[in-house]
């Protein structure tokens, strides 16, 4: 490759098979002081052979103190990486600076955001890949604006580490993790969702938050402390607004909910503030030219900023957090960590600024050379601080600022973005960018941090972010209320739902960080890591993996994610949900040959219990195979070091029309819980069939004939985030015996809807999965009866009047049935003309006339608002045919009693719930004593 003739000796060293290093001169190496070089295994330091340079070698030019690194790779070559930057997925055409910054309200075209990593990721046009790391500290600029030429350049001589060529990306990114370190092993809740808000100025309106999620059903596992709950931002105190700290963690403890508390850098220099004091008593701080302290304006005021590069100042901190954490912090939270100062034109230190480094990380050393590791310095040593305080919990520290490799002690998040479209866009890709330069545990502030989310936004941000990696909501103090429940009830409902889908994928998330910590692998990844040959799937940005899982999204306000043409990788790949499908939250879809592993939709993590019934959702492939993992164990502590877990390989495998699940292998020392699995073989068009049984042993079920497979899924009424054009419907008053026909590519529906209220039926299955039942077997359905099973429950209904919809999107009957009790049924089927193997039916129920409580026997009994909770017994007992209406929440219980079986009837409801408790005394076979059994039932709010 032709350089300038100034081109420095370059020394090549084989670090570990496919890993080399590229050093400029031992002059110029010299001259440039220590390295903060990471411990790749299995260092050479000789030189080597010509024979050992890989293919692809970088030309070194040095020109005066900078050092210039020129990478040309074949035509058609894509660029990834970069770690924390703005703009695009694929980063061919932009030019990245690494230097920490301070960047609130940062748009695409931002070179330098919080966090600096030097780092591109190559995939070539075969689908091979490489990466290349300049391993530098100092401010590094990466130049991607030539086609397939990538370019380092920096004010110090620096080694270049190349990564490959290996077979696919995902073998570079994995050999980069080993180079830097791999992720944390994380606690479990902190994978769960995340609230926080700047800020919430009262320990009273923080339990009141959680306590509002906890009331409306939406799940929630952390709420967030900014700097307001500090007196007058002095770090590691507390206001009089937050009195008691410890009080309000037990409270928030109490009902699932850990806490997270901020500390900055910037630390008020105030005589007789005592975090002061202690760090002046041990010359911790940042000093100037002249070795005075240096100060600078931060939040408090004047503030003095710890020396994080030198031990003593480290240890110094993590005493601090070690004594904090015993207020009852959960976990911690670094911002401001570039570290940003105010009253400077740079926004941050002076570069004659000295740091009294540690010797083996570079020594003394002016501002610049340690200013891009300063964040992370500060949020490793608030991570050892965390160990130091309980060394049997795993630390949670958060930080903005970073270099690469802090994923060994923080989590991140990308700054204060904004609450619009083009941020919630390229949300996406900088968590993808993230993940490929090594840090696989980060996500946005959900909703945007900056400006005013409008429900739409907020919902659909929200559905993308649930399946982040970290998902956690964020806003500014001078925005109005981003709560989910503050956009009103379509955007709430699309929040629950987006939520309570992370919490049933929590298994599975939990079990791609594990094998991020061991493997190195990312936890999410782009699209075209399922197939690197194809160049379409390069661009892809509204779409990412989890494992097998692809989650594919829309980020245009006008479309939800099942109008877009979704382009898939090659292979099998079934969609599928939870009986959740809405027009504001993603598509999902399973790889075929894949088993993903699914809980409970539970409201918080500590509400899981070892013997809770388990799921597999499976999609064969081509050969009728299928495998997955899952890792399982205290969700927490160090145990699982020392064998304490349960991995499990579970396989499936189809023959003559029989599917066998069953458990491959094992790795760990726990003992299997014992507890139900549910296993769903997904068939195509969002049709599964389903079998359960007993975990560990071999389930057995038998694949339906093509003729019986109905690609139906379309559960509940869809009711949209406002802003979606709705079209127009044109009513037909006149109610006709002919069937009415929808044609279908590969369906023929025909409703009745008049002899008797023959509409079709449908059986509610506990999957929250919809079938269309065949009479005969032959050519799929046929209508056969005027009822819908729902939940056990059948209610007959009469149709009072129907009407058809059409827009340049689908063609549908509209029909609305009277079920009695004042109860209407609204039902909408149509055959979408984008996918017309897909049947949708959208239902739902609401109040006619408002009853509030019938039975048949006359007796009407008013429940007010304020009452919550009511018992009948005696004369008041249900009796016959019985109905509870609540015309706030559009919630109701049906049910028929036979008052010999019935004794107590005890009603109790909330803002989204109603709950029955039926109280029967039955004879016990072996004593003359009554029992008293309870039969519990329960109705959430769905739309």
């Amino acid at each position: 490759m032709a350089a300038s003739e100034k081109e420095a000796m370059v020394w090549v060293r084989i670090l570990e098979e496919g890993v080399f290093r590229f050093d400029a001169s031992e002059a110029a190496r010299a001259a440039a002081g220590p390295s903060l070089s990471f411990a790749v295994p299995r260092r050479r330091e000789e030189p080597r052979a010509g024979g050992d340079r890989p293919a692809i070698v970088p030309a070194c030019e040095v020109v005066g103190d900078d050092q210039r690194v020129v990478v040309e790779l074949p035509s058609g070559t894509s660029f990834y990486g970069t770690g924390e930057s703005s703009g695009p997925l694929e980063r061919t055409g932009k030019l990245v600076i690494t230097w920490n910054t301070d960047a609130w309200d940062y748009g695409p075209g931002t070179t330098s955001l919080y966090q600096s990593h030097p780092w591109v990721l190559a995939v070539l046009p075969d689908g091979k890949a490489l990466g290349v790391l300049a391993d530098t500290t100092c401010r590094c600029e990466i130049d991607l604006r030539q086609e397939s030429v990538m370019k380092f350049s920096a004010s110090c001589a620096y080694p270049v580490i190349v990564f490959g060529p290996f077979n696919t990306p995902s073998e570079v990114t994995t050999s980069l993790s080993h180079a830097i370190g791999t992720v944390s092993m994380p606690p479990k809740w902190s994978l769960g969702y995340h609230q926080c808000r700047y800020s919430y100025d009262s320990s009273e309106k923080v339990l009141q938050v959680i306590k509002t999620f906890r009331e409306r059903g939406i799940p929630c596992d952390v709420v967030w402390m900014d700097i307001d709950y500090m007196d007058g931002f002095r770090c590691f105190t507390f206001s009089h607004r937050f009195p008691d700290p410890k009080c309000i963690v037990n409270d928030l403890h109490s009902i699932g909910c850990k806490a997270i508390w901020m500390l900055d850098p910037g630390i008020k220099n105030e005589s007789g503030y005592f975090v002061f004091d202690s760090g002046s008593k041990s010359d911790v701080w940042v000093q100037k030219e002249d070795k005075q302290p240096f100060v600078g304006e931060v939040w408090p005021g004047d503030c003095v900023f710890p020396d994080f590069t030198c031990e003593r100042a480290r240890s110094w901190w993590s005493s601090l957090v070690r004594q904090f954490v015993s207020n009852g912090v959960d976990g911690l939270w670094n911002d401001m960590n570039e570290p940003a100062v105010f009253n400077t034109a740079t926004k941050t230190m002076p570069e004659s600024n000295i740091h009294r480094g540690d010797a083996n990380i570079g020594g003394h050393q002016n501002h610049p050379y340690y200013h891009n590791v300063y964040g992370m310095l500060m949020a490793k040593s608030t991570y050892e601080g965390m160990k130091l305080a309980n060394s049997a919990k795993r630390p949670f520290v958060l930080t903005r600022a970073g270099f690469i490799g802090q994923q060994r002690y923080a989590a991140m998040w990308t700054g204060d973005n904004v609450s619009n479209w083009e941020h919630f866009h390229m949300s996406i890709a900088m968590v993808l960018q993230l993940g490929l330069s090594g840090q696989p545990f980060a996500g946005p502030d959900i909703g945007g941090f900056a400006g005013n989310a409008t429900p739409k936004l907020f919902g659909r941000w929200m559905g993308v972010g649930a399946l982040f990696p970290f998902s956690r909501g964020h806003s500014d103090k001078g925005s109005l209320d981003h709560e989910p429940w503050s956009f009103g009830e379509e955007c709430e409902e699309v929040c629950r739902l987006a939520l309570l889908r992370r919490y049933r994928l929590l298994p599975h998330i939990y079990t791609l960080f594990y094998l991020s910590h061991t493997n190195g692998t990312p936890v999410a990844a782009p699209v075209y890591f399922a197939d690197p040959q194809d160049l379409e799937l390069r661009k892809i940005e509204t779409s990412f993996l989890l494992g097998s899982l692809l989650v594919c999204a829309s980020t245009c306000p006008d479309k939800g994610a099942h109008e877009y043409a979704q382009k898939l990788p090659k292979g099998i790949w079934l969609p599928f949900d939870f009986g959740d499908s809405h027009p504001d939250l993603p598509m999902m879809y399973l790889r075929g040959g894949a088993i993903l592993p699914i809980g409970l939709p539970l409201k918080h993590v500590g509400e899981a219990k070892l013997d809770d019934n388990l799921s597999l959702i499976i999609a064969l492939d081509e050969n009728g195979k299928a495998e997955g993992v899952l890792f399982e164990d205290d969700g927490d502590g160090y145990e699982f070091l020392q064998g304490n877990y349960l991995l499990t390989y579970y396989v499936a495998e189809l023959h003559s029309s029989v599917v066998t699940v069953k458990v491959a292998r094992t790795e760990g020392s726990w003992k299997r819980p014992n507890r139900n699995l549910k296993i769903n073989i997904l068939l195509g068009g969002g049709a599964m069939i389903s079998t359960q049984g007993i975990d560990g042993e071999d389930l057995h079920l038998t694949m339906p004939t093509g003729s019986e497979v109905s690609c139906l899924v379309a559960t509940k009424m869809i009711r949209p985030i406002p802003d979606i054009d709705k079209p127009l419907g044109k009513e037909v008053a006149e109610l006709s015996e002919i069937p009415i026909d929808l044609k279908g590519e590969d369906w023929l529906v025909k409703v009745v809807p008049q002899i008797g209220g023959r509409i079709i039926s449908m059986t509610h299955l506990p999957a929250d999965s919809q079938w269309l039942h065949s009479t005969n077997g032959i050519n799929g359905y046929e209508e056969y009866n005027a009822a819908e099973d729902t939940a056990g429950c059948t209610e007959e209904y009469k149709v009072i009047r129907r009407y058809r919809e059409q827009s340049g999107k689908e063609e549908s009957i509209c029909l609305e049935g009277d079920i009695g009790g004042g109860l209407v049924l609204q039902r909408q089927i149509s055959i979408c003309k984008e996918n017309q193997k897909i049947v949708k039916i959208d239902s739902s129920i609401r109040a006619k006339q408002g009853a509030d409580h019938s039975a048949s026997n006359g007796i009407k009994q008013k429940i007010f608002p304020d009452s919550r909770e009511v018992t009948f017994e005696g004369d008041l007992r249900p009796n016959g045919e019985w109905m509870l209406v609540d015309k706030r929440t559009n919630l109701s219980l049906v049910n028929c009693f036979d008052l010999s079986q019935v004794s107590t009837c005890k009603l109790h409801w909330g803002t989204n719930h109603l709950n029955m408790e039926l109280w029967s005394e039955q004879r016990s076979v072996s004593k003359d004593t009554p029992l008293r059994i309870c039969h519990h039932y329960e109705v959430r709010k769905t739309n």
